[in-house]
């Protein structure tokens, strides 16, 4: 309307104030005589000067031209109105009727995207047609759905898990106090047994429970960060680590390179602690553990490698969920839960660096943790 007005406007604004107008002259004798413009004036007043005295009917003939003039701009200003309204009114009726056809997708979108819920994560909008911005919205949004899927599905296997891991030490400890109590003659020693065991019991519930909330602080992401050198926080997790490799007469070797950090100290701690203590108990007698620090382009490197038994290459991804262990299913009885290398993906994603773990031909892990540049 707006542009169909504005034109209107310009075509009656150029024919109203014509610069000049060309009229013809029919003698008595009816030879016609064109006369030419007269010399250029304010509109309409450049008629014919000589025309001025001749007449049509009695009524000078300039007067005739400026009503015919006249009479031609009504006209046509009335014409262009009927068609103008009869534009808009075809327009919006097309309008709507495209509109319908391109939001059509986004429709299918809005009443897809209802229907989704927790208990049909696995359903997509799956859009068809050409690859137009509505298809690639409903693309971006089917990915999200896998990757919300992927987490949901995640999130129950944890919450099974967990669950099962609290229960059983309660169970056990239910056990113990009820043989307990139910034995009538129980001397002190028994007594003192069974709270020793009951203590043993607590200590493994809480380390658990430990493991679980660093987890849980991990994924939460960072509070604080402060300048570490990485090189410095293996060196001081090394002695620990020679002592436990003693009872597999485990070789050490170190490499350490200066490579400064930003982040949380705990966490970095925890990081190495977890990687060394994977590195000395998945390993095998007479086995060797390597380790170095370096940067590379800026960034921060800590690589943790060991030898031990094979690791198939599809079961990398598995052993960095919670409660996962290599050919031990979800935990074993060793008081070691399948927590540590999931708790060392969560402080690396915390960090903002990225995890590569390898599995080596003559068996073990390798395991390599980039870190952003300070």
């Amino acid at each position: 309307m707006l542009l169909g007005t504005g034109l209107l406007a310009l075509v009656y604004a150029l024919l109203a104030h014509a610069s000049e107008i060309h009229t013809t002259y029919v003698s008595p004798a009816g030879v016609v005589v064109p006369r030419p413009p007269a010399a250029p004036g304010p509109p309409l007043v450049s008629l014919l000067s000589g025309a001025r005295q001749e007449k049509v009917s009695g009524v000078p003939l300039h007067e005739v031209v400026v009503a015919q003039h006249s009479a031609d701009l009504n006209r046509l200003l009335e014409v262009s109105w009927v068609v103008l309204i009869l534009t808009a009114l075809g327009s919006a009726l097309l309008g709507w009727f495209a509109a319908g056809r391109v939001l059509r997708p986004l429709r299918t979108i809005t009443a897809t995207a209802r229907t989704i819920s927790a208990g049909n994560m696995h359903q997509r909008l799956a859009l068809a047609g050409p690859d137009d911005e509505f298809k690639q919205l409903g693309d971006t949004l089917d990915d999200l759905l896998a990757r919300l899927e992927t987490s949901f599905d995640a999130q129950r296997r944890f919450v099974a898990n967990a669950s099962h891991e609290l229960r059983t030490p309660l169970t056990l400890e239910r056990t113990l106090l009820q043989v307990a109590l139910a034995d009538p003659n129980a001397t002190a020693e028994s007594l003192r047994a069974t709270c020793e065991e009951l203590l043993a019991n607590d200590r493994e519930q809480e380390r658990l429970l430990e493991a679980l909330l660093t987890l849980a602080s991990s994924e939460r992401g960072l509070d604080r960060r402060e300048q570490i050198e990485l090189a410095m926080s293996v060196e001081q997790a090394l002695p620990g680590a020679r002592r436990a490799g003693e009872r597999l007469s485990l070789r050490l070797a170190a490499r350490l390179e200066p490579a400064p950090i930003s982040g949380d100290r705990a966490l970095i701690d925890r990081l190495i602690a977890n990687l060394l203590d994977n590195a000395v108990r998945y390993n095998e007698d007479g086995g060797r553990i390597e380790l170095e620090t370096r940067t590379d382009g800026g960034r921060a490197l800590l690589t943790v490698a060991n030898s031990g038994p094979a690791v198939p290459p599809t079961e990398l991804e598995r052993l960095f969920e919670p409660f996962q262990r290599l050919n031990a299913g979800r935990s074993a009885a060793d008081g070691h839960h399948g927590l540590g290398l999931s708790i060392v993906r969560a402080i690396v994603a915390a960090h903002g660096a990225g995890l590569d773990a390898d599995a080596q031909p003559a068996g073990g892990l390798r395991v390599t943790v980039s870190f952003p540049a300070v």
